[in-house]
């Protein structure tokens, strides 16, 4: 049965167990940090304007955007946007996630090949993951083999993007901890602070990565199972 089975249980439900945990974890973090100060008193804005400005990216600009935990950086148009809890606070959790978002935008500079290619592959790699799961819905109630093969093919480039971004995230945490340190923006006893965001919202990612092939390895054992 393709909608739930034993196979469900097995693959899926201790990855959306892990997804949860994830979502739980870096709402839970950013709230406890979001409450420390950070004792240089920058917001998140002034130190990526700061973070900007240190590595020689002058053509990137720092702008507000509304939502919660909604923070990202736009190569496309050179933006970085921080969310309101960000933005304008100057707690642990905000000097880290603003710091977080500037190293793409110090990865895009530098053209760092994981996110060249992440970029790259989105067009595709959204339209194929809008189509992946309709053609092999219909090709396995049908009994088209060709389109579940389709639909197979499509799903396994958006499982690469998943996988692509894992190391995007972590380097531009790497970059945040580092630029954060030598610049002396957080003092030594406020690093670990900052890092358990990053930390914590790196998980999301681990976990969606996870969802992605294990759902893949579902598909493929549907496949097979006819």
């Amino acid at each position: 049965m393709f909608f739930f089975s034993t196979m469900d249980i097995i693959l899926l439900v201790p990855a959306l167990a892990l997804a949860l945990y994830a979502q739980w974890k870096v709402k839970s973090a950013f709230s406890k940090m979001s409450r420390v100060r950070s004792a240089s008193g920058m917001t998140g804005a002034q130190v990526a304007e700061s973070l900007l400005r240190r590595n020689g990216i002058s053509d990137v600009a720092v702008e507000a955007v509304e939502g919660n935990l909604s923070d990202h950086y736009d190569p496309v148009h050179k933006k970085l946007r921080l969310s309101s809890g960000v933005y304008g606070a100057n707690s642990l959790a905000a000097v880290g996630v603003a710091a977080h978002e500037t190293g793409h935008a110090i990865q895009h500079k530098k053209a760092y090949v994981p996110l060249v290619l992440r970029q790259r592959l989105y067009p595709i790699s959204n339209f194929g993951s809008m189509l992946a799961m309709p053609l092999f819905i219909i090709g396995l109630i049908f009994q088209f083999k060709i389109l579940i093969d389709i639909g197979i093919i499509l799903f396994v480039g958006a499982v690469f993007f998943t996988l692509i971004t894992l190391p995007v995230e972590f380097n531009a945490s790497s970059r945040a901890m580092a630029q954060l340190s030598q610049g002396g923006y957080l003092q030594a006893n406020e690093i670990s602070g900052a890092k358990k965001v990053l930390d914590a919202a790196a998980l999301t990612y681990v976990a969606a990565a996870a969802m992605a092939v294990l759902q893949l390895i579902r598909l493929l054992i549907l496949r097979n199972s006819d």
